[in-house]
């Protein structure tokens, strides 16, 4: 049991009052909180409506104070019950990794570990990751699989892996994700195709690259979705003469000069160190994404993971340090 204090919000945390709260509540309290309502989350957690309404009940009767507001349209949290929960799952998370580090004491980190990893970080990432968790974990076996962000997002809510990159995480309820950095968007041409007036390396407003003729992945494809999320914040029309969801077709085509692209920079790293691309950053508006380190919230990480999870982050910050992936690290990560 954990105990936990409240009583009015003090400098944003729980202050003692001598409340003993069960792990189990608040892994019930996070379901309600996560889902929204006390059927899905009874429905997620195993456990019968009635029996989840009178836990509240009794949880809100202890601590005295309403911690969730009810009505046709669901659940919303008070700022008693947001504070609850931030504080629950930090507790939750702690509790976790306190057992898993207890019973793993001693123990080599060993097993299977799947990473889903987009097509434009695996160009850069997968093959020094890879290197680097063969010779620090030789005992754990990594299986690396490259995909469109949607799939990545659908294998970490059913579990199919174990630790994922993704861009947008809004919908990830029950996942943990941690920024690592922001990248921004570069307008590629082959060098000896290049259409506008300043060169290569030069920032280039967005107005000007939506006129010429690109070739972007399908609009289902999140990089496409964010390109012209921010074309239509700026009522631009893009010139959106070919649509191909391969990565390495995309590059290829470009290098031949049969169109122009938007991409991240580390998506084309080696075409650029190997002068068949050349590009510049776009601006008015600079066109920036976050990156993020996911695992699912409610899996417990297996030592094997979590330190594939840290390795991650010690190679994407050497590639960045080093130039290889233009990005902008956290401010915890510089």
């Amino acid at each position: 049991m954990i105990e936990l204090a409240y009583t009015p919000l003090v400098d944003g945390v729980l202050t003692t009052m001598g409340y003993w709260m069960e792990t189990r509540q608040m892994r019930l309290f996070v379901a309600i909180a996560e889902e929204g309502s006390l059927s899905a989350a009874a429905a997620r957690i195993g456990v019968a409506q009635p029996s989840l309404s009178q836990m509240m009940k009794l949880l809100e009767e202890k601590l005295g104070v309403e911690l969730i507001v009810r009505s046709p349209r669901g659940i919303t949290l008070t700022d008693a019950g947001t504070t609850l929960l931030k504080h629950a799952r930090e507790i939750l998370e702690a509790t976790d990794r306190g057992v898993e580090e207890v019973r793993l004491s001693g123990v080599k980190a060993v097993g299977p570990v799947a990473f889903g990893l987009p097509s434009s970080v695996s160009m850069v990432l997968s093959v020094p990751l890879a290197e680097t968790v063969r010779l620090a974990l030789p005992q754990v076996s990594l299986r690396v699989v490259e995909a469109m962000s949607g799939f990545i997002r659908d294998w970490m809510l059913d579990s199919s892996i174990d630790l994922g990159i993704l861009y947008d995480v809004a919908t990830l309820r029950h996942c943990h994700a941690r920024l690592l950095m922001t990248e921004d968007l570069h307008f590629f041409s082959a060098p000896d195709a290049w259409p506008l007036a300043t060169p290569p390396g030069e920032p280039v407003p967005l107005p000007l690259v939506a006129k010429e003729e690109l070739v972007l992945p399908s609009p289902s494809h999140g990089l496409r979705s964010m390109i012209d999320r921010f074309a239509k914040d700026d009522a631009l029309r893009l010139n959106v003469v070919l649509e191909m969801d391969a990565l390495t077709q995309i590059k290829s085509l470009v290098a031949r000069g049969s169109a122009y692209s938007i991409l991240a920079p580390a998506a084309a790293h080696d075409s650029l160190a190997a002068g068949h691309l050349v590009s510049s950053r776009i601006v008015e508006p600079v066109m920036s994404r976050p990156v993020y380190l996911v695992h699912d919230r409610e899996r417990r990480l297996t030592r094997a993971s979590r330190e594939v999870e840290q390795i991650t982050i010690e190679v994407i910050c050497d590639l960045v340090n080093r130039g290889i992936w233009t990005a902008d690290l956290t401010e915890d990560l510089r």
